[in-house]
């Protein structure tokens, strides 16, 4: 085994950054006080954080100790160690007398942990940007998806780094309650406030769009799931003034853009899509268009976009207060998986880490299984939730619209005797409050939908 000063601080010719002093520095006082490692840890969690191979191993054999409540010290490390494939007796032996002589400061370890945990960090941005530099030289991907890659390389580096919280005594968890309560009261709560979907009737029940939570809106095909959502996302832009982000996967944004001006100007689906409107109809759509125009709404329509892929361009737009995605079932995995239940699975833990990261609410639709199309009750279930059943663990709300109208416009002429426009909004999962029923009012020809007792003039 090589000592200290005959290592290369270099890869392939690129120098790497290093502090051996601060790496033995640290082995040093664990071994001298094996109760710092508690400390030590919680900043170097792993060995990969020490850039000498010797001292890498030896950080493994503490933690194995430590994780076995064993004292460490050179002989309980020099055992672990043996167990290890390229294990020399003689070098380790040696080395670890030789820096368990050092006599660093035991009141310095975070100091020094700190200084490795650094010189790690921008290891890992330097090794990242030489993998970005050849994917660039390649030819294969495409420039956004290059961007997206580089986007998502850096700031892993940075989430690595800022997830990481340590235990928190319930008292000042207390205080922070409190003062938040507080803040709510103040006419300046508006930024910690949970923001209205614009359906009373519902925000009294889930007490709005919470920030960090995950919402799935989930229906049957024809039910309008695409636009209750872009009912919220224009009630939050044009009435609440929030920006608004919206990632479009089945639909473009042309479409969702009629709809919206179809809701805003009340003016008939049909006649915009084919162009023949009256008089009133042009007035209403100009001034439905200056409406929309002067708000914070965006629309992105990539298809089979991924997890990694929307983080980067919410980053590039910064300050989005509320995310809507259409929906979950056709983005894509960031990596490969044995079945499309696992993909779905880290799709949905990913949307959640994303509401949490960003401090936003995430709605993401999704689609329902035939299942409850077979039962003679067939308002959905959350057994219904297609592809997989961490869908319902990862989210904090699941909202099903149903519509029993629906079912029978198609399935029976007797359309007079049914009340097609009555639907529903049933909060299947609530981790704020009950879950329970919300009455709605389906307004097709306007892809509109409203609280039960709103008329269609209102």
């Amino acid at each position: 085994m090589a000592d200290i000063d005959s290592v290369s601080s270099s890869v392939d010719g690129m120098n790497l950054p290093y502090s051996p002093e601060a790496e033995q520095a640290v082995l040093a006082t664990i071994i001298m006080d094996g109760e710092c490692m508690a400390e030590v840890i919680q900043i170097l969690p792993q060995a990969e954080c020490f850039y000498l191979a010797t001292h890498r191993s030896i950080y493994t054999a503490m933690i194995e100790l430590f994780v076995m409540n064993t004292p460490i010290d050179v002989i309980t490390i020099l055992e672990k160690l043996k167990q290890q494939k390229d294990y020399d007796d003689a070098s380790f032996k040696s080395y670890l007398y030789q820096i368990s002589e050092m006599l660093p400061s035991r009141s310095n370890i975070t100091e020094y942990a700190e200084i490795v945990k650094n010189s790690y960090q921008r290891r890992r941005l330097i090794l990242a940007s030489r993998e970005i530099i050849n994917n660039a030289s390649e030819y294969g991907d495409n420039v956004s998806t290059l961007i997206d890659s580089a986007e998502q390389s850096i700031f892993d580096i940075r989430d690595d780094n800022s997830n990481r919280t340590g235990l928190q005594r319930v008292d000042s968890i207390i205080l922070d309650v409190l003062d938040r309560i507080d803040i709510l009261n103040s006419p300046e709560s508006s930024e910690m406030r949970a923001i209205p979907t614009g359906i009373g009737t519902l925000d009294n029940v889930i007490t709005g769009l919470n920030r960090s939570d995950l919402i799935i809106l989930a229906a049957r095909p024809g039910m309008g799931k695409t636009s209750f959502a872009l009912n919220i996302m224009r009630h939050v832009a044009v009435s609440v003034k929030k920006r608004v982000a919206f990632f479009s996967l089945e639909m473009s944004r042309e479409q969702l853009a009629s709809r919206l001006i179809s809701t805003e100007g009340m003016i008939e689906g049909t006649k915009l899509r084919t162009g023949k409107l009256q008089d009133d109809d042009w007035a209403r759509l100009i001034e439905a268009g200056d409406v929309l125009r002067k708000t914070e709404m965006y629309f992105d329509d990539t298809p089979g976009i991924s997890v990694p892929e929307l983080k980067a361009k919410l980053r590039r737009l910064k300050d989005v207060d509320l995310v809507i995605v259409d929906y979950l079932q056709l983005m894509s995995g960031s990596r490969r998986t044995e079945s499309r239940v696992n993909e779905i699975s880290e799709i949905t833990r990913s949307l959640k880490a994303l509401a949490k990261e960003f401090n936003v609410p995430v709605i993401a639709l999704s689609q329902l299984s035939r299942a409850s199309e077979k039962r003679e009750n067939r308002k959905p279930q959350l057994s219904d939730l297609r592809d997989s059943g961490s869908i319902e663990q990862d989210a904090d709300i699941v909202l099903f619209l149903y519509r029993e109208g629906y079912y029978d416009s198609i399935g029976s002429g007797n359309d007079e005797e049914k009340d097609n426009n009555s639907g529903e909004c049933i909060v299947a999962k609530n981790r704020h409050g009950e879950a329970r029923s919300v009455p709605l009012h389906w307004q097709g020809e306007y892809m509109r939908y409203t609280a039960q007792e709103l008329s269609r003039g209102e």
